[in-house]
């Protein structure tokens, strides 16, 4: 069943009436709906809508209410993700599959070893922003997450007084993260599983995660992690490119957090 974002100001006397032109455009002409076929409706407070089609004019649809309910199609932990981009559709791939995989934000970074420029990576922050939302309808998530702008790790790793607390620069000046992790190959033994065990993520906390280019981290951003207290973790003996380590990482993650105690 299709799956959109509305307003909540669109629905009234149990019906919505979508006008805007994207959605408008996407059902009335990409998909050619006709009245009678079943939506998919979500609004920004994350209520979800089961519709069906009524009518379909030139410039609008209305829709059906038949059930409404919230939806949980969201983690309840912040997930956010920190990784250098790459060269390529790899970079697109990361950022549909961190979306897949219930990331709150993606902030790109730029690291020593990045292979991408700078000016390239901010050319292509609005069309990772628009990949996250046409996969976010994909995969029926009950919000949209947001890919930032371009930063570095000094800029997003700001120390506070206790451990574990850093305050990222720039859009989320009021989000504190609560644990950071890197993972690091070559660099360590620990694995996220040991790591869990000692610091696991409780409800409504918000982890940062970091991976770096298909280079690698650099020696001075390995002493940045230590000098910052931030746990260097593994994901095993094999060597994974670095799109597939975002993967692994945060399904790994997910499957920790649903498996703990």
């Amino acid at each position: 069943m299709p799956h959109f974002f509305i307003n909540s100001k669109d629905v009234n006397n149990g019906h919505i009436v979508i006008s805007d032109e994207d959605n408008y455009n996407h059902i009335a002409k990409s998909l050619r709906a006709k009245t009678g076929e079943k939506l998919l409706l979500i609004d920004e407070n994350k209520i979800q809508y089961e519709t069906v089609i009524e009518q379909i004019t030139k410039r609008e649809i209305t829709a059906k209410i038949e059930n409404s309910y919230k939806s949980n199609r969201i983690l309840d932990f912040g997930l956010y993700l920190a990784q250098s981009p790459l060269r390529s559709d790899s970079q697109s791939v990361i950022i549909e599959k961190a979306t897949e995989l219930g990331a709150a934000a993606v902030y790109p970074v730029f690291t020593d070893n990045c292979s991408v420029s700078k000016s390239v990576i901010e050319k292509k922050i609005a069309k990772w922003q628009r990949i996250m939302y046409e996969a976010s309808k994909q995969c029926e998530r009950a919000d949209v997450p947001v890919c930032e702008y371009l930063t570095t790790l000094e800029a997003l790793i700001t120390p506070h007084p206790s451990f574990g607390h850093h305050l990222p620069q720039g859009a989320r000046e009021n989000l504190a993260f609560d644990k950071v992790i890197a993972f690091c190959e070559r660099r360590t033994t620990r694995t996220l599983h040991e790591f869990w065990k000692e610091n696991p993520v409780k409800k409504g906390e918000n982890l940062l995660v970091i991976i770096g280019p298909e280079g690698g981290f650099s020696d001075r951003e390995f002493e940045f992690f230590e000098q910052n207290s931030i746990p260097m973790l593994t994901l095993g003996d094999l060597i994974l490119k670095a799109d597939t380590a975002v993967t692994v990482a945060l399904g790994n993650i997910i499957y920790e957090y649903s498996n703990q105690n």
